[in-house]
């Protein structure tokens, strides 16, 4: 199977290479264009002729239209291109309408690498078994195909972690300088002992990754940073 061609919309310059270089560490994917307005998305795929492009990563707060106006766009243009929301925004109502518009995935900033890579691992699967030969044999095999697509997050938290602490310490890991156990507990509120569990967590589900820090009086102190 060819490379999954992918166009990034993003308004911010830096998060745009940002995901372009996240794009292309994941096998299988391959970034054709980088846009920063809707104009700009909306030209590409036209230029391309909609064959060009197999999944549209989208920012939805871009300064000229609104991504959800994108989407809107592209169905009543009769294009079938897929999308990823990769955004902000978290009103129940956009998530409810990215979903009538056939957004294929919804990723909120801020995110991990392990978190992005295991939307785009996901969505390869599926592309896989949608673009298979012939027709499925029995029901089993689409729920399949969705489950792959809609399934539960492969990382399943441990006894005593909840969601909303762990996105406060992945909030804090994504602003990009590397974090003590102590700093991370601090900024979010919880203790240390606590916020080292969540962190310790995080390296073995390979969404950070731990470093001694070194130059620091007394016991050795250890550092992490978001994968």
């Amino acid at each position: 199977m060819s490379d999954i061609r992918v166009l990034v919309v993003e308004d911010e310059p830096l998060l745009a290479e940002a995901h372009k270089a996240y794009t292309e560490r994941v096998p299988g994917f391959v970034v054709v264009g980088v846009a920063h307005t809707a104009r700009e998305a909306m030209a590409a795929l036209r230029q391309r002729g909609g064959a060009g492009i197999d999944l549209v990563l989208l920012d939805f707060r871009l300064p000229d239209l609104h991504g959800l106006d994108v989407c809107r766009a592209l169905r009543a243009a009769g294009s079938s291109v897929d999308v990823l929301a990769v955004t902000s925004a978290r009103d129940l109502a956009v998530v409810r309408t990215a979903v009538s518009l056939g957004v294929t995935h919804y990723l909120l900033k801020p995110f991990t690498f392990a978190a992005f890579r295991d939307k785009l691992e996901r969505y390869a699967d599926y592309r896989r078994q949608a673009l298979a030969e012939g027709e499925v044999a029995a029901q089993h095999e689409v729920d399949q195909m969705f489950a792959t697509l809609r399934g539960a997050a492969r990382h399943t938290l441990p006894k005593g972690l909840d969601e909303q602490t762990l996105h406060r310490v992945l909030s804090v890991l994504g602003e990009g300088t590397g974090r003590s156990a102590a700093e991370v507990g601090r900024e979010t509120g919880i203790s240390r002992v606590t916020a080292r569990r969540y962190l310790e967590y995080l390296v073995t589900s390979d969404r950070a990754v731990r470093a001694p820090r070194y130059g620091t009086p007394g016991r050795p102190e250890f550092e992490y940073r978001p994968t």
